[in-house]
């Protein structure tokens, strides 16, 4: 039996489009303006409508990644997802919580999904920072699964400090574009449930 690898690649596009742009940006929104333009060329160019980035205390760019679900054959591969699991081997570490500029903070275009809130709650991150709701999100088709109501206090209990709605209406307009475009919605909501065996 051939066993496949699993390669994570981010699009060829991403580094000369950051060329054109700072490393670093001190303020919140500036982060966030960057995650949008990276969901936004993402879209134009036919990948998913989500981004993320990485940054450090001082709003240093670690790690950008954008959503590669569709053209890498793999439900993993959401932009928070990547940019964590990149981040983490750029620093050669599975906890960024053990990074030298510690509590690095995740800028993430839209709320994280139900999987994606998982791998906050692992990565070691100090900060999450969301710009879309995840009901922006579902009003466009996606399904954002099974998490719980209370997830923002549960991360702050768990010493996640978490920000919404940071440039949170130009981050939905991507998720409408995207729509308009009639993107794949490759997590449907309202998918029915798959019957238990019998």
């Amino acid at each position: 039996m051939h066993l496949p690898e699993l390669n994570i690649r981010l699009p060829d596009w991403l580094p000369a489009w950051l060329e054109r742009h700072a490393t670093r940006f001190p303020r919140p929104e500036a982060r966030m303006a960057l995650v949008i333009g990276l969901a936004r060329e993402n879209v134009a160019r036919g990948g998913g409508p989500f981004a993320a980035a990485i940054f450090d205390r001082r709003g240093e760019l670690l790690m950008p990644a954008v959503n590669q679900v569709v053209p890498g054959h793999c439900s993993l591969l959401h932009a928070e997802m990547l940019a964590i699991a990149l981040a983490q081997q750029r620093l050669g570490n599975y906890d960024l919580g053990t990074h030298a500029e510690a509590r690095l903070e995740l800028v993430a275009s839209t709320e994280p999904c139900a999987m994606c809130l998982g791998a906050v709650v692992w990565s070691g991150v100090g900060r999450l920072v969301c710009g879309a709701r995840g009901e922006d999100a579902e009003a466009i088709g996606f399904d954002e699964g099974p998490k719980p109501a209370d997830w923002v206090e549960a991360l702050g209990a768990r010493g996640i400090e978490v920000t919404r709605d940071v440039l949170g209406e130009e981050a939905a307009a991507v998720l409408r574009l995207y729509a308009g475009r009639g993107g794949t919605l490759y997590n449907p909501g309202g998918r029915q449930p798959i019957p238990p065996k019998r």
